[in-house]
């Protein structure tokens, strides 16, 4: 037997006599079922430009579904180079396109904002799922 200080932070500090390795034992068997129980959420990245064709647009949006279906966050991202810079309102219906076509799927979490030269939004899975 030993004498475990169990709660060092209280007042007065909290001590027991017990079998330390006993005690170890347990925490580190608590510490890993909790592990088990947590979903690790992942956020799954997907990069387009404003003048993006149907197709590509739809073949992305097949992509994401698959993602949300799984359980991740979706971050989408329309990049802006050179002249298209001027045109962000283009970039902004991409986005609301690309929410509606996996809208059986997810909800939107961020709205469209630019940051820098990129316009980005976030889905997340529906509960549903």
């Amino acid at each position: 037997m030993d004498l475990v200080n169990v709660s060092p932070a209280a007042k007065p500090p909290v001590c027991r006599i017990m079998n330390y390795g006993k005690y170890k034992y347990a925490q580190a068997k608590k510490e890993k079922e909790s592990k088990k129980k947590q979903k690790v959420i992942n956020i799954k990245e997907i990069r387009m430009t404003p003048n993006i064709e149907e197709h590509d647009l739809s073949v992305k949006a097949k992509n994401a579904s698959k993602f949300l279906q799984d359980g991740d966050r979706v971050k989408v991202v329309v990049r802006f180079r050179g002249r298209e810079l001027g045109h962000m309102d283009v970039g902004r219906v991409v986005l609301m396109k690309f929410a509606e076509l996996t809208a059986e799927y997810s909800i939107i979490d961020k709205h469209p904002l630019i940051e820098g030269k990129n316009m980005t939004m976030f889905l997340v899975p529906k509960k549903s799922q």
